[in-house]
């Protein structure tokens, strides 16, 4: 079990300005109680913690068992033998765990664990397009719900859109719901040289969409040899100018694996304070911008979910529902795998 100098030591260069997100030796001396117990608990209910690199640096390196993108949780899920899963992250993500594991407890402890892209579309927007769109493979991004995914062909995460597309045989695709990611993707294929009549439904990360392609060209002139990470949920004019697009894991191995001091990240501020503490000899420049969704994730919520969880923790699926939505995420990952 995690010592609070222990905790100090991961923490304590993160910089990233959400006040969420300073430690000091007292406040980690101070989160130790609430940690010990959340660990305890663990232990008693054969439980894991899957937390994604957005929610809050005292949860990733006090409690997590496995920290991550969306699509190498889901693996986590699929591999898990725990027999309670609680997800640290949104609901969507809890709705893959439990689509991924049945017959297992799967808890959400987050109150308000809404994205504007999964709440932006539903089942019915769905089987309206696919009446119009009878001929087309339907692609839904992870941040999709599960009725969403149980009427669509395959889902992909940010880490394998491009791979996951470009092995669909059809060349009629209707993509949803991110339209920026949509149109990264048409933009990629066809510098790629891949032909792909590709439709987009309108939705946006609400975090992602704000970044402005003037933003990297400040950046660039104020930090001389900085390296721009961009998140495939951004503007296709602000991918343009990236030195590397991909996910949040993504990201944290090119920064691992580069030369470069100093790295400006187009993402949520979570990725931001796990670099931080991760490469404290690196720097991180420029602004991000924090996911009120992801940050409503807690320590303390964690406890709640654990100890005396709610209806509103407990993730059900119609078993209709579960069918249909495996179909579609197993389904991702025989093309990301394969």
């Amino acid at each position: 079990m995690i010592t609070s100098q222990q905790l100090y030591d991961k923490l304590k260069d993160i910089q990233v300005g959400n006040p969420l997100c300073r430690f000091t030796e007292q406040s980690c001396e101070d989160l130790l109680p609430i940690i010990q117990r959340i660990e305890a608990l663990k232990q008693e209910k054969n439980a894991i913690i899957l937390a994604h690199n957005y929610v809050a640096p005292q949860i990733l390196y006090g409690v997590a068992d496995h920290m991550g993108d969306s699509y190498g949780l889901a693996k986590k899920a699929r591999e898990s033998n725990a027999e309670v899963i609680v997800f640290a992250s949104v609901r969507f993500m809890a709705e893959t765990a439990k689509i991924l594991n049945p017959d297992k407890v799967v808890l959400d402890p987050n109150p308000d664990g809404g994205c504007t892209l999964a709440d932006g579309i539903t089942a019915e927007d769905v089987k309206n397009l696919r009446a119009k769109f009878p001929h087309h493979t339907f692609v839904c991004y992870i941040n999709t719900t599960a009725e969403v995914k149980a009427l669509c062909d395959t889902c992909v995460t940010s880490s394998n859109v491009y791979k996951v597309i470009e092995r669909i045989k059809n060349d009629q695709i209707y993509f949803l719901p991110d339209r920026l990611m949509g149109e990264n993707i048409k933009k990629y294929l066809k510098k790629n040289g891949v032909r792909k009549d590709i439709e987009l439904y309108d939705g946006t990360c609400y975090v992602h969409e704000e970044y402005q392609p003037e933003s990297v060209d400040q950046v660039r002139r104020n930090f001389s040899g900085v390296e721009i990470l961009v998140h495939p949920e951004c503007r296709p004019d602000v991918v343009d100018k990236a030195d590397y697009i991909g996910s949040t894991s993504g990201m944290l191995n090119y920064v691992r694996e580069s030369d470069q001091k100093t790295f400006f990240l187009l993402t949520e501020c979570g990725l931001t304070g796990i670099l931080e503490s991760e490469f404290p000899d690196k720097q991180f420049v420029g602004t991000c911008t924090t996911c009120r969704y992801m940050k409503a994730n807690s320590l303390e919520n964690i406890l709640n979910a654990l100890e005396k969880p709610t209806s509103s923790n407990i993730i059900e699926l119609d078993s209709n529902v579960q069918k249909n939505a495996l179909s579609c995420v197993e389904k991702m990952f025989s093309y990301a795998e394969s």
